[in-house]
């Protein structure tokens, strides 16, 4: 019994080291004051940086542009290790194409949910602050409860902005209210 936890306990730690390895070694810098970096207006917060140099996150300074998108002051930018965008964590709840995008949290500020792109910097994903028809598909926040147990799902776009998925608030197209909606491309 002992040999199978000694043995199950070095497997985590192995496990856990090659996790570990896989991430890329960031460093953290408190910027003294706010500098654009990388084409971006980063703020007199924490920012960080990839082994190379290269910034991988910081808060924005002012409203930016962020791929094809635009977010306010105070959020936070997050890019590849090749500079393109990758997510943001909106200030607060934010308008994008049309959709009311959830921002801020009880954690902070910016810390909540991630607001997504694709590589290309087209807009993939938001959580919906709200309740609202997408693409004229009536479309849910999921909301606190939804968040907490894991079943909050975002409002998703195909590459060419066509709505790709979200979950439904009413019954539509054969499917049922809470549904998670699929549409094809």
């Amino acid at each position: 019994m002992c040999k199978t936890v000694f043995l199950f306990v070095v497997a985590v730690i192995v496990i856990s080291a090659a996790r570990a390895a896989e991430q890329p070694q960031l460093t953290r810098k408190k910027l003294d004051q706010p500098q654009t970096i990388q084409g971006y207006p980063c703020a007199s917060e924490y920012a960080w940086f990839y082994a190379d140099g290269h910034l991988q996150r910081c808060f924005v300074s002012r409203d930016t542009a962020f791929g094809e998108i635009s977010i306010p002051t105070g959020s936070i930018v997050n890019l590849s290790q090749d500079g393109r965008p990758q997510y943001a964590m909106l200030a607060h709840d934010t308008l994008i194409l049309g959709m009311k995008c959830s921002g801020g949290s009880p954690l902070g500020p910016a810390e909540g949910a991630m607001t997504g792109l694709y590589p290309s910097g087209k807009f993939h994903h938001c959580f919906l602050a709200e309740d609202q028809v997408v693409q004229s598909v009536p479309c849910g926040s999921g909301g606190i409860f939804h968040a907490i147990v894991g079943q909050d799902i975002p409002v998703e776009f195909y590459e060419t902005g066509k709505l790709k998925s979200c979950r439904l608030t009413a019954d539509y197209a054969g499917r049922h209210r809470n549904d998670r909606f699929v549409q094809a491309r």
